[in-house]
């Protein structure tokens, strides 16, 4: 394992996370020539999408499916390419001079990099309905990686309620793998047929027709599907049932487990701390950065790839980190030998064929991201819908002025869980629009560490500048 003193004081190249974009951006980098090093605070690498890749006790390839696997190709890739892959390793901080700070195993380092590739992915969508803090309601994303990660399928009276992608691809793979579903409360509006039919055609040939419609048609051959407008969850000390509205009625349903997932977004977190400019996407409803056609974004030197980038999927994923670091090399290395980067754009282009549709099919309904009363919002301060909403009226303008009055955003998260909701709710409540409203300005460290990791920074004369600074 790579300690932080192994670590040199800088690199040609850091790129931050382990998932698609980041594995494919450092392997070609590094085949290149550029010294790379890539950041992964997980035990190994594959990011979400490709979770455990190398480690997964998940042995029978059906069950995750063959896209998951392809995983294992770029893993293998990064390792043989000659690019340092550090696991366990959480960035914390990342400034506009591309100084990178870095803890593992309770030991910190300042790295300077002469560019920088974030490729953090993305994180799902707040979806908080009351009693989503309950023991036993957990998100989509959380089920799937005790799936990949150790090989563990829901027990007892299981509800997955909300849409997208991601909440069908699970509820195969649970199914696959031995586990049952009692029901998928369906919480997508119909009426998003009406913005998304228009990019049908562009769906019907892209890559995600056929494989979409198939795993509609394994899971419903299975699992009752219901349509909800309504959601909460119901219990004391544990979740007990599951109160959805559907047809005009109320109705009740036992559970034991409750698995959230209305989408995913963009992690800009760390982007947001380097000072990289963002912009709301209406179709996704999330902001993402603002990037040039070679995911360069607003700060010299730092590029964003992946679905960090805007949600795109896996596989579009490590043609964006290819593009990327195609951009790093010819800045470093102009001599190197490198790709053709247009067949590589041609086969993004490809991938990124149906998401359009896509997006405006699965967008979440109103009522599922702008919750009333009171409704936990910010978890880690126990924030509630109410208080944000009467916070708003009162003459808050933005996330950043919610964070003196009720500290939304200053818990452990720093406001992965509740930043979009904040705003959107601050948008709703003063009649504007989340780009008006903003998100939350993000310091380092944005992850949580400790005063020890801090301590131990090494204090050589360039880490001294660093710190001075």
């Amino acid at each position: 394992m790579t300690k932080a003193s192994d670590l040199a004081s800088s690199y040609d190249l850091v790129v931050i996370g382990g998932g698609p974009a980041g594995l494919a951006a450092a392997a070609l980098a590094a085949r290149a020539g550029l010294s790379t090093v890539l950041f992964d605070e997980n035990p190994g690498v594959g990011g979400q999408i490709y979770r455990a890749i190398t480690s997964s006790p998940v042995k029978d390839r059906a069950i995750l499916g063959v896209d998951f696997w392809v995983g294992a190709e770029l893993a293998a890739e990064a390792k043989a390419s000659g690019a340092l892959i550090v696991n366990g390793a959480t960035v914390w901080s990342l400034d506009p001079t591309r100084l990178v700070g870095v803890s593992i195993a309770g030991q910190a380092r300042l790295i300077q990099a002469s560019r920088v590739i974030i490729a953090t992915g993305a994180l799902e969508r707040p979806f908080p309905i009351p009693g989503w803090t309950l023991p036993g309601v957990m998100s989509a994303g959380g089920a799937q990686t005790a799936l990949k990660a150790q090989g563990l399928v829901p027990s007892g009276r299981t509800v997955m309620a909300g849409g997208g992608p991601l909440l069908w691809l699970l509820a195969a793979q649970i199914l696959r793998a031995g586990g049952k579903l009692d029901a998928i409360l369906d919480t997508t509006p119909r009426t998003n047929w009406l913005r998304a039919f228009a990019h049908l055609p562009d769906f019907v040939l892209s890559p995600y027709f056929s494989k979409g419609l198939k795993l509609l048609r394994e899971v419903r051959a299975k699992v009752r599907v219901i349509r909800v407008d309504r959601l909460e969850a119901v219990g004391d000390d544990k979740l007990r049932e599951v109160v959805y509205g559907a047809a005009g009625g109320e109705r009740r349903m036992p559970a034991d487990l409750l698995l959230l997932h209305q989408g995913i977004v963009p992690n800009v977190n760390l982007a947001i701390a380097a000072g990289v400019t963002h912009a709301w996407n209406e179709r996704q409803l999330s902001f993402e950065p603002v990037l040039d056609e070679n995911f360069n974004s607003s700060v010299h030197g730092i590029a964003v790839a992946g679905d960090g980038a805007g949600i795109a999927g896996g596989t579009a994923a490590a043609e964006r980190g290819r593009i990327a670091a195609v951009a790093a090399v010819r800045a470093l290395r102009p001599e190197a030998s490198m790709p053709d980067t247009q067949a590589i754009r041609q086969r993004l282009q490809r991938e990124e064929m149906g998401r359009v549709f896509l997006d405006w099919l699965n967008r979440p309904a109103d009522s599922f991201r702008r919750p009333k009363g009171d409704t936990i919002v910010c978890r880690c301060e126990e924030v509630t819908a109410g208080q944000v909403r009467y916070t708003a009226n009162m003459g808050c303008e933005g996330p950043n002025q919610m964070k003196a009055f009720l500290r939304c955003g200053m818990g452990p998260c720093q406001g992965r869980l509740c930043g979009l909701t904040v705003t959107e709710l601050i948008a709703a409540e003063r009649r504007t629009t989340p780009a008006e409203v903003g998100y939350f300005r993000l310091r380092p460290p944005v992850k949580p560490i400790t005063l020890a990791e801090l301590a131990s920074l090494p204090i050589a004369e360039t880490e001294r500048k660093a710190v001075e600074r």
